[in-house]
């Protein structure tokens, strides 16, 4: 099975959806617990991606919406993934409360890193590493195109998968480049915390945990970019190791 399969037949609770929160950036989903995916609309023109039962998706089952997650509209799987988020169970006592930038710049010092996704730490990265190669579906400058994974990943000591490839359907394929004695990272609020993804080659897991639901739904709603997103705090959980970070 792919990543996707195992992480939704590892899910073993079920519980009511709560509330579906769709902002600028974020996607928030709540049921046992609060979950956060990146809202990705595609490239159709507005309107052209409706939402199945929008309007009633709060009358789901949290695991109902997480089959969301294998839709081909960019904007159901988004959902998907936080209604998946919104159900893991994580052992707090077997993570770090960590920035994924700190580890990366820790593990990353005079080797070569390839980062796929675009984040606000990439400047500052670019100084802490010995390479850096930055790939992207829009790059920007000095950044490598998606069709450069193919050519960079193999060649990265350390790879940084952002988890919103998991929305787009390209988690796999990106985690099957990396070299059996890479580092390979997934990271990112979209980032299920589920050990499934240490049995596809994943070393480290960094996501986010809600501690404040009440403020997720504030401030996402809002329109917040993640620096701006209240009521979270990031883990990082490591393979085979507890607590042992960077």
């Amino acid at each position: 099975m792919n990543l996707l399969d195992d992480l939704l037949a590892g899910l073993t609770a079920d519980a009511m959806v709560r509330t579906v929160l769709v902002g600028a950036h974020w996607t928030v989903v709540c049921s046992r617990g609060c979950g956060l995916a990146s809202t990705i609309t595609g490239d159709k023109p507005h309107g052209h991606a409706a939402v199945r039962d929008v309007g009633r998706l709060h009358l789901k089952s949290a695991r109902e919406l997480a089959e969301y997650a294998r839709s081909n509209n960019p904007l159901e799987a988004s959902i998907g993934v936080a209604a998946i988020n919104s159900l893991l169970d994580v052992d707090e006592s077997q993570a770090v409360e960590v920035n994924a930038a700190h580890v990366l710049a820790e593990r990353g010092r005079g080797r070569n890193v390839a980062l796929v996704g675009h984040f606000p730490f990439i400047p500052r990265l670019r100084e802490q590493v010995g390479q850096l190669w930055v790939i992207e579906q829009r790059p920007a400058e000095g950044e490598h195109p998606a069709a450069a994974a193919a050519d960079l990943i193999p060649r990265a000591d350390v790879v940084a998968l952002t988890g919103s490839a998991l929305i787009n359907g390209t988690l796999d394929g990106l985690l099957a480049l990396c070299r059996p004695d890479a580092l390979v990272m997934v990271l990112g609020p979209s980032t299920p915390l589920s050990p499934v993804l240490f049995a596809h080659g994943a070393t480290l897991i960094s996501g986010t945990r809600v501690v404040d639901e009440a403020a997720v739904l504030r401030t996402a709603g809002q329109g917040a970019t993640f620096q701006q997103v209240e009521g979270v705090k990031l883990l990082t959980l490591e393979r085979g190791i507890a607590r042992a970070l960077p």
